[in-house]
């Protein structure tokens, strides 16, 4: 048996081809000399059998696929089967695009068969024919599809127009698979599509909450998915059967889920939180469409959703099937796939597999420069406190990279010890002795740094101070809250005012700022520490919102406790577990790599939204803490005090707060 294919190097036509293979016929396929390549990627794919794969050079926007005389020749009368999956199947591929691949690539196939005198022509279409049809769409409704958004839906259900009209005397199949996803088995897919747009979201969710905490979602309608190989599998055993043609097949799923659930059985395979409560977006169906409308069409309104879309990957057109109206009959295909063993696995059985194979392969994060070398080469990196703790380590792992290192703190001769260390690794440094708590030893600062190198691309905000003092014993000493003031939020803010001009002209910067967990978790005996670090959070939130559009980036990072030489006199951090400044360094190379807004502990975020929904009870838990935990030597002026296996035990389940 010989079969002619288009689009056998996609993604369904490479198992359909190894399908055909097996049953030990000639597979002819129709690739572009261009993609002779792809073929023989198949080929080796393939394996044994590999010899009965035949190119056949043509293209769909040529007509009857362009193939030669010699071709046509030659496989005139051969062909049993001419399968077309040749086609755009991407929502955000554009009109011109997807009519020339859609629908005059399908006439071409048509065209194609009907020389060759093909004894059967299969159409591989799409549920997308329907259009957004509300009810219940059989295997034998065409005509009654309605609503085409997108060019995508509207092109599918033409090309199959094209097959219906003028096939001719030639016999002709139309199947149409749901969404298809990746193989049950093993998880493979080639892009990301349909269900996998939504993964992003998952897995940043996944990052930012525990597993147990449920969240709130949306329901949304049901959405048809199938994974490859059941419709490889249901499409070759069909088209081998008689007496089905002119009969359309629904490759689908019979008991769909809904987005909702679809949702919740990715967000498990993925170990992310589940909606706990899903809202039916329908309920908002009492609001005019042009009300509806209006609101999206809003400046704010168009920038928050490009936004939040462009940062997930999911493109527009995807919202389209949230509250996706139709459900597909698929009797036809259950009769002609009966007593075959092939049947549609539950999504709930292969979501792994297919979590897995898009985390491994297919995650976009995968192909983003990830390393701390190729995010700061040639950019001038500007660290504060940069002679100890975090500072210094920080510096330290710059010194493995291209960036120009400039390196600031209060004494010359530990500046010159760093410096000597980033020389040692291979690294440029460049000492500036600064007093960052003294205004005009900041503009100073300032004013050198841009003489000498133009502009500052990164600036790292990590010189600080910390007062560890209960209330009760600072009533007096009014002078502590104004220095920790003046070194953790003024003089941080003269840094960002200082460099921010040059970003904004340049279009171009990054700021990041040393913060602390405290900020969330409101540590008590920190209200000194923690007032100027929320001060710093704070104005850094109203500078993101203006900055917005002028790629000059703000990242928080709520640092949890560290082994640094600033809570040193603190001797009760010496037998509870902290941070090492190499740890704290690589949250800030994590957060010059991927830029984000904020980066914190999940036990921190977590008390941030306690604080939001159950201020009593986190305001409990600090006072537990805050009593079990007495003030430091310095702070009291009597011995050091005895730690508990309870304190340490209290300490370790809240590990990284400052108590």
């Amino acid at each position: 048996m010989k079969y002619f294919v288009t689009g056998g190097t996609g993604f369904i036509g490479r198992f359909l081809v190894q399908k055909l293979l097996k049953r030990g016929g000639t597979v002819y396929v129709l690739v572009r000399e261009s993609s002779l390549a792809k073929l023989d990627a198949l080929k080796e794919r393939v394996g044994e059998g590999g010899d009965r794969l035949i190119p056949v050079l043509g293209d769909l926007s040529q007509e009857a696929l362009g193939l030669s005389d010699q071709v046509k020749g030659e496989l005139t009368g051969q062909v049993d089967h001419f399968f077309h999956l040749a086609a755009i199947y991407d929502l955000k591929a554009d009109a011109a695009s997807q009519d020339v691949a859609n629908i005059e690539g399908t006439r071409a196939a048509v065209q194609c068969a009907q020389a060759l005198k093909a004894g059967m022509f299969h159409h591989v279409s799409s549920i997308a024919a329907a259009g957004l049809y509300k009810g219940v769409f059989r295997e034998d409704m065409f005509e009654e599809a309605e609503h085409f958004p997108s060019p995508y839906l509207r092109t599918k259900h033409l090309s199959e127009k094209v097959v219906r009209d003028e096939c001719g005397d030639m016999s002709w199949r139309v199947y149409r698979p749901g969404m298809v996803v990746g193989h049950s088995e093993t998880g493979e897919i080639d892009k990301i599509d349909g269900p996998y747009y939504f993964f992003k979201l998952l897995q940043k969710v996944r990052q930012a909450l525990p597993p147990w905490m449920p969240t709130i979602g949306i329901e949304g309608g049901r959405i048809n998915i199938v994974p490859v190989d059941y419709v490889v599998d249901a499409m070759d055993h069909i088209a081998h059967k008689t007496d089905l043609d002119t009969q359309c097949f629904h490759l689908t799923d019979p008991d769909p889920y809904k987005v909702g659930e679809v949702m919740n059985i990715f967000a498990e395979a993925g170990h992310a939180p589940k909606m706990a409560m899903r809202i039916d977006s329908r309920m908002f169906g009492f609001i005019p469409k042009m009300i509806r409308d209006g609101l999206k069409r809003l400046p704010p309104i168009r920038r928050i959703r490009n936004a939040v879309l462009h940062d997930l990957g999911i493109p527009e057109e995807v919202l389209d099937f949230i509250n996706y109206p139709t459900k597909f009959d698929n009797r036809d295909a259950e009769r002609a796939l009966r007593d075959s063993g092939i049947t549609c696995p539950s999504l709930p059985s292969y979501s792994t597999k297919l979590w897995d194979y898009w985390e491994r392969n297919l995650d976009p994060e995968l192909f983003v420069e990830k390393t701390l070398k190729g995010a700061v080469a040639g950019k001038t990196v500007f660290v504060t406190g940069a002679t100890s703790g975090i500072g210094k380590a920080t510096a330290l792992k710059l010194a493995e990279t291209d960036a120009k290192i400039i390196l600031v703190a209060r004494t010359p001769e530990k500046l010159e010890e760093t410096c000597q260390e980033i020389e040692a690794k291979g690294g440029k440094g460049f000492v500036y002795q600064c007093d960052i708590s003294n205004m005009e030893d900041c503009d100073r600062l300032v004013q050198k740094v841009l003489e000498d190198h133009g502009n500052v691309d990164i600036l790292v905000n990590n010189a600080g101070r910390s007062i560890r003092r209960s209330l009760v014993l600072s009533f007096d000493r009014f002078h502590d809250f104004e220095r920790t003031m003046q070194l953790n939020y003024f003089g941080a803010l003269k840094m960002i005012m200082g460099f921010a001009p040059m970003m904004l002209e340049r279009r171009s910067g990054h700021i990041i700022n040393i913060s602390s967990i405290g900020v969330l978790t409101k540590s008590p005996r920190f209200s000194a520490y923690v007032a100027s670090k929320s001060a710093l959070d704070s104005f850094s939130r109203c500078a993101a919102a203006e900055f917005s559009d002028k790629n000059v980036n703000f990242t928080t990072i709520n640092m949890p406790l560290v082994k640094t030489p600033m809570i040193g006199p603190t001797k009760i951090y010496d037998s509870v577990p902290t941070l090492t400044p190499e740890e704290a360094a690589d949250m800030v190379c994590d957060a010059i790599i991927r830029k984000p807004k904020r980066i914190a502990t999940r036990l921190g975020i977590f008390a941030q939204v306690m604080h939001a929904i159950a201020p009593k009870l986190g305001e409990i838990v600090m006072n537990t803490g805050y009593k079990m935990f007495p003030d430091s030597a310095a702070a009291k002026s009597d011995k050091k005090p005895q730690i508990s296996s309870e304190q340490v035990a209290f300490a370790a389940l809240m590990r990284g707060i400052y108590w």
